[in-house]
């Protein structure tokens, strides 16, 4: 079954231009002019991706994202005219995994959705990995197949950018990650200045499974270098 994705812009024009843009590539395409129109479709709809703009009416994109957090990990790429670093940095923050800014280039768009599919869907495929099912990491326990972390024995909601990030994390615990080589290995493509992008999904990491966000007991920023996991002993 082709993968079906969201479409949220208050711009007609631009939610066509995108829907013809997707159809031609074969995705099935949902559309919706406003937040509430979104969330709409979502509780009634399986939709494995979201293409969101950020201002809109009713419910502007960020708000929409806040909500759409709260029950689903789905990819969501945010779509907007606004092009400082903040305002990357306030998308990512609210939830979204990756930012494309208007006017976007059709290919590069495609080509992150492509990314974020393989992504999800990798990350659902329950058989994938041969290997041991369980990476131990002090109160961290990672399972390998079904591509959930626990903390204390509970399972943590993260999204499948965050996911994939810990796979990375917890498969070469106490190896340094310089961000160029995590957005390299997580976002599937070369990064261009992606420090921003990876320290908010650090953050947001951090506050999921850390006691204390600010002062990080497993995922560590080296100075200069960059991040890692460190290894924590097991006491069993």
């Amino acid at each position: 079954m082709n993968e079906c994705v969201l479409v949220v812009d208050d711009d007609r024009e631009i939610v066509r231009a995108l829907e013809l843009l997707l159809e031609k590539e074969g995705y099935r395409v949902r559309k919706a002019y406003d937040g509430m129109q979104a969330l709409s479709i979502l509780a009634e709809q399986p939709i494995q991706l979201i293409l969101m703009d950020v201002m809109m009416p009713k419910l502007d994109g960020l708000s929409a994202i806040m909500k759409i957090r709260e029950r689903k990990n789905l990819p969501i790429i945010v779509l907007s005219a606004k092009t400082e670093d903040t305002d990357k940095v306030l998308g990512l923050s609210m939830g979204a995994d990756d930012y494309v800014s208007k006017p976007f280039n059709p290919q590069e768009l495609i080509a992150r959705v492509k990314s974020h599919l393989r992504r999800y869907t990798l990350l659902g495929d329950i058989h994938a990995g041969g290997e041991k099912n369980e990476i131990w990491n002090g109160r961290l326990c990672y399972r390998v197949q079904e591509r959930v972390l626990y903390v204390d024995g509970e399972p943590v909601k993260l999204t499948a950018t965050e996911t994939k990030m810990m796979d990375l994390f917890m498969r070469n615990r106490g190896r340094i990650f310089p961000a160029e080589e995590i957005y390299q290995r997580v976002w599937e493509e070369p990064g261009f200045a992606p420090e921003n992008t990876v320290m908010v999904h650090i953050r947001h990491i951090r506050e999921k499974i850390e006691l204390n966000p600010g002062e990080p007991e497993y995922l560590k920023v080296v100075w200069g270098i960059g991040y890692k996991m460190e290894k924590i002993e097991n006491h069993s």
